[in-house]
């Protein structure tokens, strides 16, 4: 391994470098565009063997996906915010088809008013589109859940594609030490795609047919089973890398920190959580036993490791940096329903929208209010 001091976009643009894509599919958009300037700076060296696709549009970059993976090849692309919106049309289209491809989404808040900084509004607005969500929290992260997504979207077992999600600007433009994996380790770790059906005039089939009445379900059901089937391969997966980089984050799925012991927690996604780590250390050494939660998988959710995780606990909090609007955090949701049998309370908090700065004082309030049995969330301005 080499160390570089490197953005998490880079890391990224790393990350797919050594998975060695035959084709790019790329529309830049803030905070994404270093993703595809670095990857386009790779191709022009010379130092990777791939085609750039240039398109139009982000929905021509998704379209192109279906095209590449279907004829039997490795795609990658990348996306944010309204981007990710513009393609939300093809996301089912490319999990529907079972075409395992890894995209990475640099989070940023879906407009009006317009933001171009860090929420989460459009990946987790499109979580049920049939794509497994890795939500990362550092650079190193970032690179390596890259590969690890490829190895998991292409298990024969799984077949699904698959978005790395890292906090845009937040973490996207946020220069910190990663250790970059050799070509060859990484080629040992990851074989060749192998698609279990391709285009092939030589062997002419369809792709993405009409599903009448009768069949439509049968179709989501598998796909629900491939996503179910995804988490044991996500934990498989983690593990492997461990043995093969000297590296894991939980057990794939959930990644816990200072919960031994802990009588309460907090639960969230991405960077949040290292501003929460601080909070905590902070915390334990006034001897609260406090810890953290953070879901790394959204998508498959991890509804047994979660109760696992709580299942000592006195209370919980959920930070969401989006809101599901009439309702309420969409974290919280699919936390409070998985864990609906532990004898808990649970609160929600909405913080972050918009690029809005989630501080240690947050969650030393969040703590302080679950130690006093507050029994209500609120907005953390």
């Amino acid at each position: 391994m080499t160390k570089k001091v490197i953005e998490a976009s880079h890391a990224i643009a790393i990350g797919a470098r050594l998975c060695r894509p035959a084709v790019i599919p790329m529309y830049p958009i803030t905070p994404q565009t270093h993703v595809v300037e670095q990857l386009a700076e790779f191709i022009n060296n010379g130092e990777m063997d791939c085609a750039m696709l240039d398109v139009e549009s982000e929905h021509s970059a998704a379209s192109a996906v279906i095209g590449i993976v279907a004829a039997g090849s490795r795609a990658f692309t990348a996306t944010s915010s309204q981007g990710l919106a513009l393609m939300y049309e093809v996301l089912p289209i490319i999990s529907g088809m079972r075409l395992p491809a890894v995209m990475a989404v640099a989070n940023r808040a879906l407009s009006a008013p317009i933001s171009i900084w860090n929420d989460h509004s459009d990946a987790v607005s499109a979580r049920d589109q049939g794509w497994i969500q890795l939500w990362v929290e550092s650079s190193q992260e970032a690179l390596d859940a890259v590969i690890q997504g490829y190895r998991i979207s292409e298990d024969k077992d799984v077949f699904m594609p698959l978005m790395v999600c890292f906090d845009g600007f937040t973490l996207s433009h946020l220069f910190e030490p990663v250790d970059v994996p050799l070509q060859p380790a990484v080629d040992k770790f990851l074989p060749k795609f192998k698609p279990l059906y391709k285009l092939d005039v030589r062997k002419p089939m369809t792709f993405g047919p009409i599903g009448f009445p009768n069949s439509f379900m049968h179709f989501k059901k598998q796909q629900q089973e491939a996503m179910l089937n995804s988490i044991s391969v996500i934990k498989k997966v983690n593990r492997e890398f461990k043995k093969a980089f000297g590296r894991a984050y939980g057990d794939g799925l959930l990644d816990l920190y200072k919960m031994q012991g802990a009588d309460y927690a907090v639960i969230g996604m991405g960077t949040l959580c290292g501003t929460a780590r601080v909070a905590i250390d902070r915390l334990r050494k006034k001897g609260k036993r406090v810890g953290l939660i953070r879901v790394r998988s959204l998508r498959p959710f991890p509804e047994k490791e979660l109760q696992s995780a709580v299942k000592n606990l006195k209370a919980a909090a959920v930070i969401d940096r989006h809101i599901s609007l009439g309702q309420e955090g969409p974290l919280f949701t699919d936390v409070r329903n998985a864990i609906y049998c532990n004898d808990i309370s649970i609160n929600s908090y909405i913080a972050g929208l918009g690029g809005r700065d989630i501080t240690v004082n947050h969650f030393e309030k969040v703590f302080n209010d679950l130690e006093k049995g507050k029994q209500r969330g609120e907005w953390l301005f």
